[in-house]
């Protein structure tokens, strides 16, 4: 529901289509975005068909600003389907990042850790099968399975609220998982909002955010002045990002 004209219109408060150029409402939806004039986006609403692996979804679900219905496990049987990492995806724990991967394990590792995954997820549902065929309730027959097995919902947000999640879950460090979904969802939002969708990238999804003190160092550098981490009173990993978004 929307388009780049809702937008603008709920900005104007007009209900004149079509009075304005299209260069003025281009010029007006950047305007909204960079200086975070959130409202007019909330205009525009989608809804989602989306399966996914449940370790994913309970992720997804923690965006809490959209209208949500999950397929029910209690009412319903849960398909044979799971998610299996591909090999380059089997990565070992990051050593500086406690929530991110790091490098990928060796080929016949993967495998194995891969088989293991197959074989265990083909046991949990075997197992599930023999408890609905005994007449076990599905609430609890379906507590065995793994977190990799599918489920999915009807997900229903406005556009403001759906770049919020896309601005998380397409950045590189989002898990990889996840990522590709956002990154599809942006391929559906350039067709559907073209302009919004530009606007987007242009001021949140490829932008940075420097702190006050960051952007004093900032100026400095521009005026050829040397500035050290300590004199600028940063910490560390603020100091690494901010000279990583300078290219130093």
């Amino acid at each position: 529901m929307g388009s780049d004209s809702a937008i603008v219109q709920a900005a104007r408060v007009s209900y004149g289509k079509g009075t304005k150029q299209i260069s003025q409402d281009e010029a007006l939806i950047k305007y909204l975005m960079r200086h975070h004039h959130t409202t007019p986006f909330e205009m525009c609403e989608i809804k989602f068909h989306v399966k996914l692996p449940i370790f994913i979804a309970r992720q997804w679900i923690r965006h809490r600003t959209a209208n949500v219905n999950e397929y029910s496990a209690r009412y319903s049987i849960l398909d044979n389907e799971f998610y299996i990492p591909k090999p380059e995806q089997v990565a070992r724990q990051s050593d500086n990042n406690k929530q991110g991967s790091g490098e990928a394990f060796d080929s016949h590792t993967s495998k194995e850790i891969i088989d293991s995954l197959t074989n265990d997820s083909n046991l949990v549902y075997s197992h599930y099968e023999k408890f609905i065929e005994h007449g076990l309730a599905r609430e609890i027959a379906r507590t065995n399975l793994m977190l990799n097995y599918y489920t999915q919902f009807y997900w229903k947000i406005d556009l403001h609220n759906l770049l919020h999640f896309l601005k998380l879950r397409a950045d590189k460090h989002a898990q990889y998982e996840i990522r590709v979904y956002a990154e599809v969802m942006l391929d559906i939002i350039k067709k559907w909002v073209p302009m919004a969708y530009g606007a987007f990238v242009e001021y949140c999804l490829e932008s940075v955010c420097i702190s006050r003190t960051g952007l004093e160092v900032v100026r400095k550098l521009i005026k050829g002045e040397n500035v050290t981490r300590e004199e600028s009173g940063i910490g560390k990993r603020e100091w690494d990002e901010l000279m990583f978004m300078l290219g130093k």
